[in-house]
């Protein structure tokens, strides 16, 4: 059953919609017009529209890509191996994860996700410093180079992502009918089977989601990167190079808002298309 609002009440909804939209969206707006301007443009007008030219944009893309401290298209292929391989961790194991959870009725499994959900809540800056010393004592045990490496920022991403993609498909996990899985099982299948043609499936319009936001975190995060890879690190992803434009006495704004922006569209991209299944897949995990 609709509610039909009364017209002061939507007018006044639209115009904190409208306000709210314009404070989300001041940022981009700001990084979309300064890219047509030069660094002095920028701080001598910053907000407005004086000195944008389309050439200057072409400039400011140009020397981004082709500058060598910046290796634009390694960054850009590191971030991208990164986060595709993270994106595939995490949904996968996160999926067997809630899984579990869900079918095994017992104290233990209780006592496991709630200590996913606890650690959600979990500031990330509590754990920077004894993170990266964990990381070098292990990478010194394995033998295996944990820092300013990409399996190890690969292994952190699937650690603090591993919560929030535990609790959205356990909600969906809880919708599937375990009548599927009892004839499948009577039918001979195994255990990975009932999972890859059955409950994965049927988690689909979840693990996009998760996937979503997993990924926009990874691709744009900086904190993380900054920490194991380091400033100087041969390994760097966007976020991280995008520092090579910052000096101790100069910032080229100009070049700094352009690789900004070159970072930001393959997720703005990803997100336009995929939006809909983002909403789906959060609206059926939660509310069944």
């Amino acid at each position: 059953m609709k509610t039909k609002l009364k017209p002061g009440t939507f007018a006044a909804i639209m115009i904190i919609a409208v306000v709210v939209a314009i404070y989300t969206l001041m940022p981009f707006f700001l990084v979309c017009i300064n890219v047509f301007k030069n660094a002095n443009g920028i701080v001598a007008d910053p907000v407005g529209f004086a000195g944008m030219s389309v050439s200057q944009m072409a400039a400011n893309f140009k020397n981004v890509v082709n500058n060598s401290n910046f290796s634009f298209w390694y960054a850009f292929g590191t971030s991208a191996v990164v986060t595709i391989i993270s994106l595939i961790l995490l949904a996968l194991f996160g999926g067997m994860a809630a899984w579990v959870i869900c079918r095994n009725k017992t104290k233990w499994s209780s006592a496991i996700y709630m200590i996913f959900i606890a650690s959600m809540i979990i500031p990330f800056q509590v754990v920077m410093l004894p993170l990266i010393s964990t990381f070098r004592d292990v990478g010194n045990f394995v033998g295996l180079s944990m820092l300013q490496s990409i399996p190890g920022i690969v292994f952190a991403y699937c650690g603090f992502g591993g919560a929030m993609t535990v609790f959205i498909l356990t909600g969906m996990v809880k919708t599937i009918p375990y009548d599927l899985e009892e004839a499948a099982s009577i039918d001979g299948c195994s255990y990975e089977g009932i999972y890859f043609r059955i409950i994965l499936p049927l988690l689909r319009p979840s693990v996009v989601t998760v996937t979503i936001l997993n990924g926009m975190w990874i691709w744009n995060d900086y904190l993380l990167p900054s920490l194991m890879l380091g400033q100087n690190g041969r390994v760097k992803t966007l976020p991280v190079a995008v520092q090579a434009f910052v000096g101790s006495y100069v910032k080229q704004w100009d070049l700094i808002l352009t690789a900004a922006l070159l970072a930001m569209i393959p997720m703005i991209i990803i997100f336009l298309i995929a939006q809909k299944q983002i909403m789906s897949g959060m609206v059926e995990g939660a509310v069944k």
